[in-house]
């Protein structure tokens, strides 16, 4: 046993050097002094000068980060409505409707942008900001039902009761017990479905129109014309630090949570 113990051990590692080890070289080389991305020839902050520099990509940031906040207010509050739903009521079709939940999730994400892409169409929408904020909702509300209904699942209802038996109505309950309760399960939810947001490319590509771009299609675009710019890596290791910030949040409020 102890000798597949050690093979699982270091298939485990080879799979993390295999997936962690391009991001590394990324922004090793954002560092580099050079054009080269073949050769490091020494440190240098140039090219992150020269994407601070560039109102393009920085136009491209705001409008990411503002997309995704906006659908995580979006996917927050349908996720706290659908889940205690969920979870507290039993109701005709409620089993239907829990399998519906998890659509999104399960079939392929470029199937579902191409529906959203042709229902926009049909209906006459011009793609913009909304319907890439409709488009990054469907699946960023799912995955925020999908922590919260755990958060919910183990949350005792005594405690409501008690503060109803005390003289609080059903808004005062919610606001000052059931929601400071649940907060954990909330804010891991809210970083989960901005990081979701503020990463995607296919749903973004699908569902935007001119004159709004975002951090992926600037990285994408850029790569696509001329290869890997230097200042596409510096790009890169901004937007993957900002998302890493946001998943370690997530996963700090998660692990605070199980001991709640």
């Amino acid at each position: 046993m102890k000798i597949f113990d050690k093979i699982l051990k270091a298939f485990t590692i080879l799979i993390l050097i295999f997936m962690y080890l391009p991001i590394v070289t990324m922004i090793g080389f954002s560092f580099n002094s050079s054009k080269s991305l073949g050769r490091f020839t020494g440190f240098s902050l140039r090219w992150y000068y020269q994407l601070f520099e560039n109102r393009v990509i920085w136009t491209a940031f705001y409008n990411s980060l503002t997309s995704a906040a906006v659908v995580t207010i979006i996917s927050v509050v349908l996720a706290l409505l659908i889940a205690n739903a969920v979870v507290r009521y039993e109701y005709r079709g409620g089993s239907l409707i829990d399998a519906f939940i998890y659509i999104p999730i399960v079939i392929p994400e470029i199937t579902e942008s191409l529906s959203l892409l042709i229902l926009f169409g049909v209906a006459g929408i011009t793609r913009g900001f909304w319907t890439v904020v409709l488009g990054h909702a469907t699946f960023g509300a799912t995955f925020a039902i999908v922590v919260l209904r755990a958060r919910i699942a183990g949350f005792r209802k005594s405690v409501e009761e008690a503060a109803r038996t005390l003289g609080a109505n059903e808004i005062q309950t919610f606001f000052r017990i059931t929601l400071p309760i649940l907060m954990p399960g909330v804010i891991a939810a809210a970083l989960l479905a901005f990081t979701l947001s503020f990463d995607d490319f296919i749903k973004t590509r699908f569902t935007t129109g001119p004159g709004f771009t975002t951090l992926p299609l600037i990285i994408y675009s850029s790569a696509k014309r001329g290869g890997v710019a230097p200042d596409i890596n510096a790009l890169s290791a901004f937007s993957f630090g900002v998302s890493l910030i946001f998943s370690a949040v997530r996963l700090f409020t998660l692990r605070r949570g199980r001991y709640e």
